[in-house]
């Protein structure tokens, strides 16, 4: 079973030439509040980053994916952290760069992709989320999948100066 080819696109590991996509998204301040960054990274900490990104999930306890179509462009980036394999239990991020490429279905798809693989490959009986109370579009394509709200984290991340309320999701896998 070929778990991370979708119809319209697939995930695969980080590439050397990612770098620049890479950087880009985690100096751009609009995802900052999302990734809970507060300070830029460097071109030369990036490539560090992906000259050890081979390394086991199993050993760093994350997978960071690119989404990318079948022109070769890379779309956004799908991440598992917190990977527990004694519990069976990971952490899941999702970002699409673009704007213009966002509502398209293409996270949609990326989010299958990724819970087939951690059901099948990873044998993982739960994933979870941290969405911001705000984040409209992220609880919809979570709750989408299936996931649900188990708990709401009040006042959870500081940003632009005052409080935001983060909701806390899980979906059991098997």
């Amino acid at each position: 079973m070929i778990t991370l080819k979708g119809k319209h696109i697939y995930l695969r590991a980080l590439e050397p030439e990612d770098l620049d996509f890479i950087h880009e998204i985690e100096n751009d301040q609009i995802f900052w509040e999302i990734s809970n960054t507060i300070t830029p990274y460097s071109k030369y900490i990036i490539k560090q980053y992906l000259e050890h990104s081979h390394k086991d999930i199993f050993e760093v306890k994350q997978l960071r994916l690119v989404i990318s179509n079948y022109q070769e462009e890379p779309i956004g980036m799908i991440d598992l952290f917190d990977f527990d394999f004694k519990n069976k239990r990971a952490g899941v991020g999702i970002l699409i760069k673009e704007s213009d490429q966002r509502q398209k279905g293409f996270g949609n798809e990326a989010l299958q992709l990724l819970k087939d693989y951690c059901k099948s490959q990873l044998a993982l009986h739960q994933l979870y989320c941290n969405i911001s109370e705000d984040n409209k579009d992220s609880l919809k394509l979570f709750k989408n999948h299936g996931f649900e709200i188990i708990g709401l984290k009040k006042d959870w991340n500081y940003i632009n100066g005052s409080h935001k309320n983060e909701y806390l999701l899980q979906i059991l896998l098997n």
